[in-house]
């Protein structure tokens, strides 16, 4: 079981959700229902779960994730920071232990375009 995450930014929607291990995410064209080009969390995908995202007033995109957590099991805690186009920075971390058993992450977007992220 995992979950998904939804956040709307100056370029428009943005949903993020995990398959098979992998989590993603892509612009929504909320006219259409369209998905644009998905976006992977780098690296092997293997137990990521539970994606959440912020957008920054920049465009900037701030994708994190859960690996290893499960039933009561917690995990670790990882991130992708991406610029407005779509490409990983070079902002980027991973905490061992950072989710608690039955915690998750949120994201949060600041007024002077850093990110902070809550677990």
């Amino acid at each position: 079981m995992s979950s998904e995450a939804l956040v709307e930014g100056p370029n428009g929607v943005l949903a993020a959700w995990e398959t098979e291990g992998q989590v993603q995410f892509a612009r929504v064209d909320t006219k259409s229902g369209k998905i644009g080009a998905i976006v992977r969390a780098p690296g092997v995908g293997r137990g990521r779960k539970h994606p959440v995202l912020a957008v920054n007033r920049a465009g900037e995109v701030l994708l994190a994730w859960t690996e290893g957590t499960g039933w009561q099991r917690g995990g670790a805690l990882a991130w992708q920071l991406y610029d407005a186009a779509g490409r990983p920075t070079e902002v980027k971390g991973r905490v061992e232990g950072g989710i608690p058993v039955w915690g998750l992450a949120a994201a949060v977007a600041n007024a002077d375009g850093s990110f902070t992220l809550i677990h």
